[in-house]
């Protein structure tokens, strides 16, 4: 994708418009200045750059489109696509408009490609930003054709067009295909810069869904040309295709790996894309040390009670955070560089640990729930893939769920 640049709108009988109104607003996160309590997402900056440029190389030369919707994974995504902006990221996809305002209002002059499909009635926003819709459907088009028509902006307004291939979630369906090219070839107003595709089963243990899909996509392809719709660009391949060197076609969508975690065909199996580095650390400190008697309960339910005497520490986060309810009598965290368990429910901003087997633990120890320490006793890490295994998830769920109350902090090492 090229460098976008704001389109030049103009209105009937009335002076250029130089921007649209901005309208879309975003919640607040934690600022670091304003933080209290320890708990904290340290982001590492330069594991951003080392994983974007591991998958540059396994794109092998197709253009890579960062995937940063969801706060790019809960990392926060001005300072992500500022980083990724400067280490050479062609472009970026977001799900959502909001988030893509949200990029241009830091600075990111790349490209940036919608792909929710949905805009309500801020499609002069879409154009004004100099944002790259993805379209699927007539109506779509219609809403963007317009502008043209009523003199608003010039013409072609470049889009890309999505094909359902076999996801059934979003895009055309193969049946629409033929259809759908013959309207856009009556709407000159709408220039197809791209077409894409979304792989269901990228991470499977077999490849056959992905060549199914593939085949539909060229299929749809060729119909297109039919009509004269000649995209430029073709892409398909999130993270897990990008491992197995599929669909990577003129562009690539990688996501999750971009944060430092890759797919696998199968739990437990070799990582399709390795050499990647966790790019989030989470931490707290301990803020109570205290002594239970065998057969105390601990938190909400009396849901654990201690199998000895014990020692239990409490740390300032909870699911409200990002420490999942589920994790509850599960998982661990890492004090002093060992591993202690979580005891009890996991409560809304607390949760407790059992230290018991940790010598020397004491009040503003750091307790690291996510990401790698290196203390007194050992050297360990925990990482989004273990995290997801004692929940019963997915590593996505639980980058995705760090909640915006916890500030991020942004290192270079």
């Amino acid at each position: 994708m090229a460098q976008s640049s704001m389109p030049k709108l103009t209105a009937p009988d009335s002076e250029p418009l130089v921007r649209a109104e901005v309208r879309v607003l975003r919640p607040r996160r934690a600022a670091p200045a304003d933080a209290v309590r320890p708990t904290r997402a340290e982001v590492n900056l330069e594991a951003l750059r080392h994983n974007l440029r591991v998958v540059q190389r396994h794109a092998a030369g197709a253009k890579v489109w960062a995937v940063l919707k969801a706060d790019s994974y809960g990392h926060g995504a001005a300072a992500v696509a500022r980083t990724l902006e400067r280490a050479g990221a062609d472009g970026f996809c977001v799900a959502l408009l909001e988030e893509a305002i949200e990029l241009r209002e830091a600075g990111i002059r790349k490209s940036i490609l919608v792909m929710g499909g949905y805009y309500a009635d801020a499609h002069l926003e879409v154009v004004a930003r100099g944002l790259v819709p993805v379209v699927f459907d007539t109506e779509q088009i219609d809403a963007f054709a317009r502008l043209v028509r009523g003199g608003l902006v010039e013409a072609p307004i470049k889009v890309h067009l999505k094909i359902d291939t076999g996801m059934a979630r979003l895009g055309v369906p193969m049946g629409g295909v033929a259809k759908l090219a013959a309207y856009l070839a009556d709407t000159p107003e709408i220039e197809v810069a791209g077409l894409m595709t979304h792989l269901a089963c990228a991470d499977a243990p077999t490849n056959e869904e992905t060549a199914e899909q593939m085949l539909r996509f060229d299929e749809a392809t060729a119909t297109l040309a039919r009509h004269g719709i000649r995209a430029p660009l073709r892409h398909a391949a999130n993270s897990a295709a990008i491992g197995r060197s599929q669909a990577r076609l003129d562009a690539v969508r990688p996501g999750i790996a971009i944060f430092g975690t890759s797919p696998r065909s199968l739990p437990g199996s070799a990582p399709l894309i390795p050499d990647l580095r966790q790019v989030i650390r989470v931490r707290t400190e301990i803020i109570d040390v205290r002594e239970v008697d065998a057969g105390a309960p601990v938190g909400y339910g009396a849901l654990w009670r201690a199998p000895r005497r014990s020692r239990i520490a409490t740390i300032p986060m909870g699911y409200a955070d990002g420490l999942s309810r589920q994790l509850s009598n599960k998982g661990h965290v890492l004090v002093r560089g060992m591993r202690a368990p979580i005891v009890g429910a996991v409560s809304m901003d607390m949760s407790m640990v059992d230290v018991t087997d940790l010598p020397g633990v004491a009040l503003r120890d750091e307790a690291v729930i996510l990401g790698g320490q290196e203390g007194v006793l050992g050297k360990d890490a925990i990482s989004a893939d273990e995290v997801a295994g004692h929940m019963g998830t997915i590593p996505w769920e639980v980058l995705t769920q760090i909640s915006r109350r916890v500030p991020r902090f942004y290192r270079e090492p």
